[in-house]
């Protein structure tokens, strides 16, 4: 039996703050390093509970529109907004980011997208992406996995994934390079990061399925939450990073 994938992903959220495996310190000197203008735009992409988008709009005078896919997450954005005070301010979207484009005319400052790059079909396309939407001297900020060695092929074929879904650290900032974009900063999950994302996902799986015991989702939760612990303990904790990149825009490049 398979689980509706939404469904999934918002119960094994439930306890985080911002949906990666990012701490929120890290989060935080990454927003300081943004400077953006007052009055400025923002777009994130696969905004998830709008977390980051309310941390820059209560940093910086500026509005800002959050895309998701998910219906649980969304519900989660807007009462996130709402509780802070910034429906004003930050608008939301449930939609396929894939095809959202900012109105026509519009001058964003800075463009996100935090884990989602499969969204625009992978890191490259990602950037592409977001760097069309943004205007000259704009930002760019993604989030991406990428190898930190070589993963065991046990573990490729536990997760499903290939060896080629992700590169080098360094390979990540070089496709923005490749594409004209400057690198600004760059922010890097360690092992205490990964292990409370990780590990918020296992109690909150565990917790749901002691406390609904009658929902017939509970057998394939506790499966691929279990397996994916599995997997993180045996390999992925000693192969696989994460950061955050931020890229600019040339100032003399077209819109």
């Amino acid at each position: 039996m398979e689980m509706d994938m939404w469904k999934f992903f918002g119960i094994t959220h439930t306890d985080h703050t911002v949906m990666n495996p990012m701490s929120l310190a890290k989060t935080e000197e990454l927003i300081e390093c943004l400077r953006l203008p007052d009055a400025g735009r923002i777009v994130d992409v696969a905004c998830g509970k709008a977390e980051f988008l309310c941390r820059v709009a209560e940093r910086y005078a500026v509005t800002g529109t959050g895309i998701d896919l998910s219906p649980f997450t969304i519900e989660e954005a807007r009462r996130n907004v709402a509780v802070r005070g910034l429906e004003g301010r930050i608008e939301l979207l449930h939609m396929d980011g894939g095809a959202y484009q900012p109105a026509p005319g519009a001058k964003l400052d800075l463009a996100s997208c935090i884990g989602g790059s499969w969204i625009h079909h992978g890191h490259q396309g990602t950037l592409e992406a977001l760097g069309g939407m943004v205007q000259p001297g704009g930002l760019v900020l993604v989030g991406e996995p990428f190898w930190r060695r070589a993963p065991d092929p046990d573990y490729l074929k536990r997760t499903g994934q290939d060896a080629g879904m992700w590169g080098t650290h360094a390979g990540n900032v070089q496709t923005g390079v490749d594409l004209g974009l400057s690198l600004l900063y760059t922010v890097v999950s360690n092992e205490d990061d990964w292990d409370r994302y990780e590990g918020l996902q296992w109690q909150a799986a565990e917790r749901y399925a002691a406390d609904h015991p009658d929902d017939p989702d509970v057998v394939p939760l506790l499966q691929t939450a279990r397996g994916n612990r599995d997997a993180y303990l045996r390999w992925g904790r000693d192969c696989l990073g994460w950061a955050m990149y931020l890229f600019q825009k040339p100032r003399g490049s077209r819109p």
